[in-house]
């Protein structure tokens, strides 16, 4: 089984990999760069699932995979402030598509103002914290949480999530 990531983040290939290693132990993982074919700091759940939706169909179709994974972060504004929100798509290739999602989180004040006027989140966060390409490392969740939980583990639940239209597709027919 080929399992293709859309993203070649070393954190979302390490999550999608650890992820699924279990469920599909004898499975080849192959990283692309995809595009998500939303705007580059999605707004909203409805965006977000549409980015991690395409990256799943789009890895999927690059790769002639079994299965893609599409991983998507986004924000949305609550009545409680800005928070993160987090999407993973798993795409097989008849066309069924999971999602599993989550990882809300309050986004402070300093860094949603940011955002509001148009900057990402990573660099948000980068500028925050007088550092470079933390999306790449432990991320917002990671640096929020004090390390507590960090993007690969977060992600990794979200991955494992994902999986239940394709692990019990009688269920879902």
């Amino acid at each position: 089984m080929k399992i293709a990531i859309g993203s070649k983040n070393p954190v979302k290939v390490a999550a999608v990999t650890d992820g699924l290693r279990e469920a599909f132990p004898e499975a080849e993982f192959v990283a692309v760069e995809v595009d998500s074919g939303i705007s580059s700091q999605p707004l909203g759940d409805d965006e977000t699932i549409r980015g991690a939706v395409n990256r799943a169909k789009e890895s999927l179709k690059v790769c002639g995979a079994d299965l893609g994974v599409g991983l998507e972060g986004g924000v949305k504004d609550t009545e409680h402030g800005m928070m993160n929100t987090v999407w993973c798509a798993i795409a097989d290739n008849k066309g069924k598509v999971s999602l599993g999602g989550g990882l809300h989180i309050h986004i402070p004040n300093i860094v949603a103002e940011k955002i509001r006027k148009g900057m990402e989140l990573g660099k948000a966060m980068d500028e925050l914290t007088n550092r470079e390409n933390t999306k790449q490392q432990e991320g917002a969740i990671g640096i929020l949480t004090k390390g507590l939980i960090d993007r690969k583990r977060g992600y990794e639940s979200l991955v494992r999530l994902a999986t239940t239209k394709i692990l019990n597709s009688d269920l879902y027919s």
